[in-house]
């Protein structure tokens, strides 16, 4: 039992009471990663895709000096128009923070995946995991969520890393830290917005079922942490890498040339990829976190089907 301030919505709470299947949502995705009411829109398809595939959506986020484990619509509207430089974007380091002083705050995949630990929810579906950002080896910039994969003992589903990093470099870390890298239905690791990074998984899983297995056995060896399974978009949604890697770049070097760092990286080079394409580049992210969720909601089934132990 936990005495973290854990907040439930009625929904989230009476499914974890009776056993059924919840799949925990970050909320830094709706404050930091589209704007209103684009946001609103895809985090009410996101909820009622993981509802039709048979389990309950938790959307995390903190607000109030609580922890909630699952908004209703309010909620949820009322965080999507709120100006995001009022949000906490939360971590592991942020997230103790937040929660003392009162202040609102979204959860990235670290701060889910430890929200989703202490809530008892096993498996949470994103957009992509953060990583080792290119040129680390003289920034030292690696996202937490690669040490929060090795502690939190939840199932992430992400459409692989954003291709914005250092994808090789995320991988080693990945194994070094002893994380499960699963591709779901290929032996490809997907690079986000393409299906096909160039680089092969080090796992490969065709069915829920095995996933599920796998994230049991884990528990039964005591070995600490979650998986990452990495699920390709939809073929007819992707944007292939010969098209989408030129922008990236572009997209770095405006980075680079205008001094942004640290926790402002992503946002910009998201807003500008997004430019660079028409627009094309949400649409893809849209489509790839509905696909996560889907899977997310599958998983969670067969998950309750075999207990963890």
């Amino acid at each position: 039992m936990t005495t973290a301030p854990l907040t439930f919505s009625p929904e989230v709470r009476a499914a974890l009471d009776a056993g059924h299947p919840v799949v925990a949502l970050e909320s830094t995705i709706i404050t930091h990663g589209m704007p209103f009411p684009q946001n609103l829109d895809m985090a009410r398809n996101v909820e009622a895709t993981i509802r039709e595939n048979g389990a309950t959506p938790a959307t995390i986020a903190v607000m109030g000096g609580q922890i909630h484990i699952g908004l209703d619509d309010a909620a949820l509207q009322a965080l999507a128009q709120t100006d995001p430089a009022q949000v906490m974007k939360l971590s592991r380091a942020d997230l103790a923070v937040c929660v003392a002083n009162g202040r609102t705050g979204a959860t990235t995949v670290a701060a889910t995946m430890i929200c989703a630990a202490l809530a008892g929810i096993r498996v949470f579906a994103t957009g992509g995991i953060g990583g080792v950002h290119r040129g680390a080896e003289t920034s030292f910039d690696i996202s937490a969520d690669l040490q929060e994969l090795a502690h939190s003992p939840v199932t992430v589903i992400a459409a692989g890393a954003k291709a914005i990093l250092d994808l090789p470099k995320t991988l080693e870390v990945l194994e070094t830290l002893g994380v499960p890298v699963i591709a779901y239905g290929q032996d490809a690791f997907p690079a986000f917005w393409s299906r096909d990074s160039g680089l092969a998984a080090p796992l490969r899983m065709d069915s829920p079922a095995q996933i599920a297995a796998a994230a049991a056995m884990r528990a039964t060896l005591g070995l600490p942490g979650g998986q990452l399974v990495a699920n390709p978009i939809p073929a007819a949604d992707e944007i292939a890498a010969g098209i989408i890697n030129p922008v990236i770049e572009q997209a770095l070097a405006e980075a680079a040339t205008q001094g942004i760092a640290a926790k402002s990286v992503t946002p910009f080079l998201l807003g500008r990829i997004f430019e660079l394409t028409n627009g094309r580049s949400l649409a893809s992210n849209i489509a790839l976190v509905l696909n996560n969720a889907r899977l997310g909601a599958r998983i969670a089934v067969a998950m309750a089907e075999e207990p963890a132990v």
